[in-house]
């Protein structure tokens, strides 16, 4: 029987804060407090309401359920105003281990896709001992900034067209000026097949008024090819994800099969990343947007992990 999804009114609230290494990182919590934890992690440019079928999913089965809202997004704020904003790959991955450590949870599901899904894949690679097992969009997330200003294919470069803009100013200048309007387009642009409604893209485009927001999406941008410095607080991570870590604990990767900026395949060209058990899926009809377009299918590859 199919779920019946939230209205786009539907917000997950209330919210819960807690004071994480350089953030006051504001979330979501749902389920009992005694069950397995699954952090669910939110991509760009979305916000925590990509998990709104799917928190009260696990939280019925049991689950504590953790939604966070990504440095720059939504009531996530910095400490300090003498923080780089960075938007690099070493500091999502750290961000998800300071709300554990300050949540005093020891091991937990990391689940994610787009941003949400690399900071997974960090703390799966670098953290196993944390992590109990691993769900994954568009399989492994971690960057290759080495290799960075290798090129794809053409038709693989086309729809990359928001990250090149956004290494110019004037890109920077558009994102700030239409948040929105490019947050629309993309979400059209990725998920085809997915019918949002205008009180749904509202719903999380007030995450992007958070006044770091810019600057975190375009330092992340920026930092992938190499054309951004790296926070001196995170080097030691940086310096670990250089070597492309593999995922050593369970994990099931899923791939939408109507994305638009990430192809769908079958998972070998990523299987020598995956070291543990893995199992990798294609779900149709998808798009990037996976856990808010197909939750029962995201939920129930939580549920895989946790019931193993």
């Amino acid at each position: 029987m199919a779920l019946t999804r939230a209205p786009s009114s539907k917000r997950l609230e209330p919210l819960r804060t807690a004071d994480a290494d350089v953030l006051n990182i504001a979330y979501y919590e749902a389920g009992p407090a005694d069950g397995p934890v699954v952090m669910l992690m939110h991509g760009f440019p979305y916000d925590i309401h990509s998990y709104v079928d799917v928190a009260p999913q696990l939280a019925a089965q049991g689950c504590r359920v953790i939604v966070p809202y990504l440095r720059g997004y939504g009531p996530t704020k910095f400490l300090d105003k003498a923080t780089l904003r960075s938007g690099e790959q070493a500091a999502m991955g750290a961000d998800l281990m300071a709300l554990m450590d300050a949540l005093h949870i020891q091991r937990a599901v990391f689940a994610g896709y787009d941003w949400g899904g690399r900071a997974a894949c960090i703390g799966a690679a670098l953290w196993p001992e944390r992590c109990i097992g691993l769900v994954c969009v568009n399989s492994y997330l971690i960057q290759d900034i080495a290799r960075a200003m290798v090129p794809a294919r053409p038709e693989r470069e086309v729809p990359l067209w928001y990250q090149y803009y956004f290494q110019l100013e004037r890109g920077r200048a558009g994102l700030a000026a239409n948040r929105r309007g490019i947050t629309k387009i993309l979400w059209e642009q990725w998920s085809p097949n997915w019918p949002f409604d205008e009180a749904c893209l509202e719903r999380t485009a007030v995450a992007h008024d958070n006044p770091d927001y810019v600057d975190v999406v375009i330092h992340s941008y920026r930092h992938r090819y190499g054309l951004a410095e790296s926070d001196p607080h995170y080097a030691d991570i940086q310096r670990k994800l250089a070597t492309l870590p593999p995922i050593t604990v369970p994990a099931v990767t899923l791939d939408g099969e109507a994305d638009g900026v990430a192809v769908a395949t079958d998972g070998r060209s990523s299987a020598a990343k995956f070291t543990g058990r893995r199992v990798h899926r294609v779900v149709p009809r998808a798009g990037h947007n996976l856990p808010q377009e197909e939750p029962e299918a995201f939920a129930a590859a939580v549920m895989e992990l946790i019931k193993a």
